[in-house]
């Protein structure tokens, strides 16, 4: 008898249920189990369990590039089965990101003539060190936009933390593709448009096809979703502003 086929129980072994179906009526665990091996491991946790095509990673990420708004709407709404955390998600991305640091050649700050870097106060210069812990700062301030904007849609502020989240997860991916660009390639002049022209604008154009296919119909009109969904990044730019003209005064006067 194979020692790794899997064995069938009568009740769960996770909460000790009785089993009448292929899983737990009350928890959900499979009825049948393997005995863990090197092979089950590597098969079904690791490729099965994290990047299958049907639901995990890659399935999350191509929800997120190919109908973002209309499939974390569905998450949010109950269908989330298929979706890998958006928690989890992020910290992978974060964890990549971190580990392709350390090869990367060049960085966000190089980019920028050295007479903008000497002009850019406090917050400027935490933005263009830190971008990706930005990112997740300005979750919890995006929610708080598409909640005001998008008030109609009934959702409560926990679920705009959820969709920015997941909103979130898709530009940290922007950022990643850059980071594993400055591993092979060196040019700053050529890197300076292919940050701000495609990685840095692609994250605004994301940004409003996001909210726009998560809002529209919901109850506002595709136009009036467009519109209102452009306002959430106009919106954290004119805080921006107040906030570094607020910190230019303060300096000013201090000096």
């Amino acid at each position: 008898m194979d020692s790794n086929a899997p064995a069938l129980h009568h009740n769960c072994l996770n909460c000790n249920r009785e089993l009448t179906e292929n899983y737990c009526q009350s928890c959900g665990q499979k009825s049948s189990t393997h005995r863990y091996s090197l092979k089950h491991f590597v098969e079904h946790d690791f490729i099965h369990g994290i990047w299958h095509v049907d639901k995990g990673v890659l399935y999350t990420i191509k929800e997120l590039f190919t109908r973002p708004g209309h499939s974390v709407r569905e998450f949010i709404q109950g269908k989330r089965a298929r979706f890998f955390s958006f928690v989890t998600l992020i910290v992978v991305i974060l964890a990549t990101s971190g580990l392709l640091s350390q090869y990367t050649q060049v960085h966000i700050t190089d980019l920028m003539p050295k007479s903008m870097q000497q002009t850019m106060n406090s917050i400027e210069k935490f933005t263009t060190k830190y971008p990706k812990l930005v990112i997740l700062i300005l979750i919890p301030i995006y929610s708080l936009f598409s909640f005001l904007w998008f008030r109609k849609a009934k959702l409560n502020y926990s679920e705009h933390l959820v969709l920015n989240s997941y909103k979130t997860a898709g530009e940290l991916i922007f950022g990643l593709f850059f980071s594993v660009l400055t591993i092979f390639y060196t040019n700053i002049i050529v890197l300076f448009y292919i940050y701000y022209v495609f990685i840095a604008l692609g994250t605004i154009i994301y940004s409003v096809w996001f909210y726009s296919q998560f809002f529209a119909g919901h109850p506002y009109s595709k136009k009036g979703a467009i519109f209102r969904a452009i306002m959430i990044p106009v919106s954290y730019l004119f805080l921006s502003g107040i906030i570094g003209f607020v910190l230019g005064v303060l300096g000013a006067v201090k000096k």
